[in-house]
């Protein structure tokens, strides 16, 4: 993996993962964290499908679909903090690397699409 954006989708999703795996071990939360599992994950499922992608447009299509994603598990992460499932340290540090996914994601999609 040598590009940044499917490094920190990558990494991202094993954080999701392993928080999903506290909350259902440890709150006994099951149908929130199943949300979050899965747009948390989809963020680089859909990183790594965009780098296949059969056009430029594909390519854009795709990281679109990653952002609302990610845009979707920062719904998910800020309900989970606002039921007390998550304190305001463990909310901060993912919600920061979400923001981040989401601002880089944006960034990209951007560009591309100004270099017609």
């Amino acid at each position: 993996m040598e590009n940044t954006v499917e490094l920190k989708s990558f990494q991202f999703a094993v954080r999701i993962v392993k928080l999903c795996k506290h909350l259902r071990g440890t709150k006994k939360e099951y149908t929130l964290s199943k949300q979050l599992l899965r747009s948390g994950t989809s963020i680089g499922a859909n990183v790594a499908e965009a780098q296949q992608a059969q056009s430029r447009p594909d390519f854009i299509s795709k990281l679109n679909i990653a952002l609302k994603e990610a845009a979707e598990t920062s719904y998910w992460l800020r309900l989970l903090q606002a039921t007390d499932y998550l304190t305001q340290a463990e909310f901060q540090s993912v919600f920061s690397d979400c923001t981040e996914l989401e601002k880089l994601l944006t960034s990209i999609i951007k560009q591309l699409k100004s270099n017609k």
